[in-house]
């Protein structure tokens, strides 16, 4: 399925891209009028910014709104900086409030109060709030699109309620529970009502075992339970256990894909809301800082090599092996610092069992020493029929795996410690690490043995 997705995107944006190139920019729209709103921020993103901007005044305004919600925040602040003040109240006004309250940080201040004009006191209300917590927590997540009733009425009222309101909100699974304070009291499945006696009472009917997600929870958290509990939408509470809204299964998918793109960008210094089609000194500016840290590291590294200069010079197959010792406790370094990251991420990962944790790596570590020495032992002797060297790289793999997977387990909690994303940080300095515990080890050994 995915496949044919995929050459579908790739066929829209061959015929897209040659429209632009022939400068045919009413029917370069046309093409993407027939589209939905996703697939056009995925083109608009993957275009040049001229063309971008030239196609964005052409689309709709009631499509624009859908548009923006799906757009990165750098694609999002470059389009709205070509709209006036009524075209972005336009555009938004019409978007659900969770939509609404992404793209605040990104309107600009005169557009922003002149949305807020249009908006009730309920809605006002409700964006203030949403806009309280920070925008990876449980309450910068939720909606407040959520149908309530009380514990005291029967089935036929509350489906007559539904009735009522003509419309349900999307991905409504569940009706939400409250008493007269509006406290969260359980929540009761719309199959539950559909097959139950219409005089029942819905009191003995509703699910307590949906335990509600305080606001403050991270979004990582959320996405957890909901992978854990197989949830299509879940209650969200405040401190006091009042319902303030709910967290439906498209906001979960747009966090777990938010981090995975985050979780790849980071291991080269990127951020995940780079535009492919930044200037050139916006992404230079961006990638040099990333460049300048690595060119730190590299120095470290280097300075370790040059202690052991005079071990090098008399031997210069030391010099050819030396990437092999580093490399291979760079990979292993990796392999530990991905899935502790990833564990710490999840919540699988705990000070509770570090240490089991710890041992388990280290006893890999070890053991892959022993392995890939002997393999790379047998390699070097048959290379350079030199037995001490080949037992001095031999006992360097070992030393450096061993340090490799020690570090990659230690390294991100260390670094979550000091509040930094280990993501971003965590691969260049365990890569330094490996390389200065790797030269070390196999230079020190050649020096005091060769």
């Amino acid at each position: 399925m995915s496949e044919v997705e995929n050459t579908s995107f790739k066929d829209c944006l061959q015929r897209l891209m040659t429209s632009l190139e022939s400068f045919k920019y009413e029917e370069a729209t046309f093409q993407l009028a027939a589209l939905h709103p996703a697939e056009i921020a995925r083109l608009l993103e993957s275009v040049p910014p001229k063309d971008r901007t030239q196609l964005w005044l052409n689309i709709d305004s009631e499509t624009q709104g859908d548009i923006l919600k799906d757009l990165n925040e750098n694609v999002q602040s470059q389009l709205l900086s070509k709209m006036d003040v009524d075209g972005i109240v336009k555009a938004t006004e019409g978007l659900d409030m969770d939509d609404l309250a992404d793209i605040v940080p990104v309107l600009p201040e005169s557009a922003l109060h002149n949305l807020l004009l249009t908006l009730d006191y309920k809605h006002k209300d409700y964006l203030k709030r949403v806009l309280s917590y920070p925008e990876d927590s449980a309450g910068g997540l939720m909606n407040i699109d959520i149908i309530t009733v009380r514990n005291d009425v029967t089935v036929r009222i509350v489906i007559r309620y539904l009735r009522l309101l003509k419309e349900m909100p999307i991905d409504t699974d569940q009706v939400f529970v409250v008493d007269r304070t509006y406290q969260y009291l359980g929540s009761i499945y719309i199959s539950t009502l559909l097959t139950n006696e219409a005089e029942q009472n819905i009191d003995p009917l509703i699910n307590k075992d949906l335990k509600p997600i305080l606001a403050t929870t991270t979004d990582n958290e959320v996405a957890n339970l909901f992978e854990q509990r197989n949830l299509i939408s879940a209650p969200v509470v405040d401190e006091n256990n009042q319902l303030i809204g709910r967290i439906t299964i498209d906001d979960v998918v747009d966090v777990i894909r938010d981090e995975a793109e985050h979780s790849v960008m980071s291991m080269v210094g990127l951020n995940e809301e780079e535009d492919v089609f930044a200037s050139v000194m916006q992404s230079t500016k961006r990638r040099s800082i990333w460049l300048g840290v690595n060119l730190i590291t590299v120095f470290i590294a280097v300075f370790f090599i040059g202690l052991f200069e005079a071990t090098l010079q008399a031997k210069i197959s030391l010099a050819i092996l030396m990437p092999v010792v580093a490399s291979m406790g760079g990979i292993a370094g990796i392999q530990t610092l991905i899935l502790v990251t990833r564990g710490i991420a999840t919540g699988r990962v705990t000070k509770s069992n570090l240490k089991v944790l710890m041992n388990k790596e280290v006893a890999i570590g070890f053991l892959n020493g022993i392995i890939w020495s002997l393999v790379i032992s047998v390699a070097t002797y048959v290379w350079f029929a030199d037995l001490m060297l080949s037992l001095v790289i031999a006992l360097a793999i070992i030393v450096n795996l061993i340090f490799a997977t020690f570090s990659g387990v230690f390294l991100p909690l260390l670094l979550i410690k000091f509040k930094i994303d280990p993501a971003l940080a965590g691969g260049v300095i365990l890569t330094t690490i490996t390389d200065v515990i790797g030269f070390v080890a196999f230079l020190g050994l050649a020096a005091l043995v060769i």
